[in-house]
């Protein structure tokens, strides 16, 4: 699949996640086999850029290319601006956010909430690709509520503007992430438009990947929350799609360096105090279909070093775990 000049290594993508998908997590999933990663949303408001919230997430160090930055707000020119910034910073991909359900983002007129006024839309596409030298994609949901899907609408606006490639959530704002994704309206908008669809939603196994690809004829696929602690999972599907054979799970050991390893980058990313708190919640996702996980979880939870939370996660890996959750 190709975005702009950028050929991708294969065709899966890892979603945009608030509080997920941040430099360590990126830099991960990529190892693991990735086509392509996005950040976290990044506020086009200027005034928000000295914050070190901010300052993280537009932290690249050592990403592979390209490097794929999400922008998010409801001014076409401050998102132009926003673009501009990011690209000086070191993106090659702009991604315009008009998927996000969260109330929070919604309340400010951005995220999914610009579904809802097309004319809008069409300024925001033109400001942003006319201000950087550099592709600029979207992600979408299939409308504002079941009763106006008009992804198909604004899929054209896109192309006709340059956006250069359409990732659509198979749900509407309203929907959140309940009920079932429907891939009706993904279809419809890759029938729609000839700049690559890349389908979102409920993709959590490379069989599923594959038949969202088949009925949509999607060019590629997104991946987000099924990823939350299994990162491989973006190279399994990859893998799939190219062979037909599913790889086997990674062994306990690659899981156990996946793992701390991700834990020794949270440390350094975020400082020991942010980093172990930040790493509880990826150490659920990693231990919670595993034998005995939820018991570690709550161990490790009531941790604040990050030497301890790492021995214990060490241990709980190690073939003589049950030692420590004896004594625990």
């Amino acid at each position: 699949m190709e975005i702009g000049p950028y050929q991708l290594s294969n065709n899966v993508v890892l979603a945009p996640m608030a509080g997920v998908t941040d430099l360590p997590f990126r830099r991960l999933c990529r190892q693991w086999g990735a086509g392509l990663t996005v950040s976290e949303m990044i506020s086009a408001d200027a005034t928000l850029r000295d914050t070190s919230r901010t300052r993280r997430r537009m932290n690249h160090d050592s990403e592979p290319a390209p490097v794929t930055v999400q922008i998010a707000g409801a001014d076409p020119s401050m998102l132009a601006d926003a673009a501009r910034y990011n690209v000086e910073c070191g993106a090659h991909i702009i991604d315009i956010n008009m998927g996000c359900p969260a109330k929070k983002v919604c309340r400010k007129r951005a995220g999914s909430a610009l579904l809802s006024d097309e004319k809008l839309v069409a300024r925001i596409f033109e400001a942003v690709v006319s201000a950087v030298p550099v592709p600029v994609t979207i992600k979408i949901r299939t409308g504002p509520h079941p009763g106006r899907r008009n992804a198909v609408a604004v899929a054209r606006l896109a192309e006709a503007a340059g956006i250069q490639a359409i990732s659509v959530h198979g749900r509407t704002r309203a929907c959140g992430f309940h009920g079932a994704v429907e891939y009706d309206t993904v279809r419809e908008v890759k029938r729609s438009v000839d700049v690559p669809v890349i389908v979102n939603g409920d993709i959590d196994s490379p069989h599923k990947a594959a038949e969202a690809l088949q009925y949509t004829g999607a060019d590629g696929v997104m991946i987000g929350r099924a990823a939350q602690g299994r990162p491989w999972l973006l190279g399994q599907v990859a893998a799939y799609l190219e062979t037909g054979t599913v790889p086997a799970e990674p062994a306990r050991e690659a899981q156990r360096r996946a793992l701390l390893t991700h834990l020794v980058n949270l440390y350094a990313f975020y400082g020991e105090r942010r980093g172990v708190r930040i790493a509880r919640k990826h150490i659920h996702w990693y231990t919670k279909t595993i034998s005995e996980g939820e018991k570690l979880w709550h161990c490790v939870n009531q941790v604040e070093d990050s030497k301890q939370q790492y021995r214990l996660m060490a241990e709980y890996f190690h073939p003589a775990r049950h030692i420590y959750l004896r004594a625990a």
